[in-house]
């Protein structure tokens, strides 16, 4: 184990040995400098190593320096070298068969990670459990929620790949409102009231427009899964959040500039709070 404290977050780098997954994952807590703290929510997040590029951690001491957010342990999880296999969604894969260890990584997630977080940290009651990523890992994130929403409250989803289809889209038979894998699971899926959503797209993610309407296939997929979960009784503003970055782009510097509104949107500190 490696520490580094600054002023208001100290970082612990761990190697954890995964059975399911058969390899060693490398796994990053940001943890309050005031651990002791009882109302404690856990964060976990896809693609620590980006946190890591982004100096995370200066994000999180600006939030604590100015009294913004609540007492917040961020757990980065390294992915692996099969990335888009762990990444994926854990009933179905892609029209690929990308995917394929996703049930597994998703069982690492509950049998592993989070009884080790436990155990390292010494807090085996969370105020709540929230999840999210960047990318695939935006997907996996939203995938592992909408599938166990029991453990958790909230999920971020930072340019997800929503795209995620059983059939590819040069295929005669792709029908967007039938093959986009997360669309189907959630118009498939039952209404959980205490589930928040934050998703947050960039007008340059990228050029694709594949069925011409003007819009970037980003947005699209991003605004419809969006409108999937408004048919399912979640309401903007109040269940759902929806940041669309002028001249964002689908990388590490946009993602580190919308965290922060990630941040106090899910863990807000008003200044009556005592905690």
């Amino acid at each position: 184990m490696e520490t580094k404290k600054l002023g208001y977050v100290f970082i612990q780098n761990y190697e954890l040995e995964s059975v399911n997954l058969g390899r060693e994952v490398l796994i990053d807590f940001y943890l309050p400098t005031n651990i002791h703290a009882t109302n404690l929510s856990l964060l976990l997040i896809n693609d620590g190593q980006d946190l890591v590029k982004m100096k995370f951690e200066h994000i999180l001491e600006e939030l604590y320096s100015s009294d913004k957010i609540k007492p917040l342990l961020c757990v980065g999880i390294h992915c692996g070298p099969d990335r888009r296999n762990e990444y994926g969604t854990a009933a179905f894969r892609d029209y690929k068969g990308r995917g394929i260890k996703a049930a597994a990584y998703a069982q690492f997630i509950f049998e592993e990670l989070i009884p080790f977080i436990r155990e390292t940290c010494g807090i085996h009651n969370f105020i709540e459990k929230s999840f999210c990523g960047f990318s695939l890992g935006g997907l996996s994130a939203l995938d592992i929620v909408w599938n166990r929403p029991e453990e958790f409250s909230k999920v971020g989803v930072f340019s997800g790949s929503l795209w995620w289809r059983t059939v590819s889209q040069d295929d005669v038979l792709f029908d967007e409102d039938k093959h986009r894998i997360m669309h189907m699971q959630i118009r498939n899926g039952g209404y959980y009231p205490w589930l928040k959503f934050f998703f947050e797209t960039g007008s340059k993610d990228e050029t694709a427009d594949r069925n011409n309407n003007g819009v970037i296939d980003a947005i699209d997929d991003t605004v419809s899964c969006i409108d999937e979960l408004v048919l399912k009784g979640y309401k903007r503003g109040r269940d759902i959040e929806y940041l669309e970055m002028k001249d964002g782009r689908h990388d590490i510097f946009t993602w580190a500039e919308a965290f922060p509104a990630f941040l106090t949107w899910g863990w807000g500190k008003n200044l009556s709070d005592d905690y």
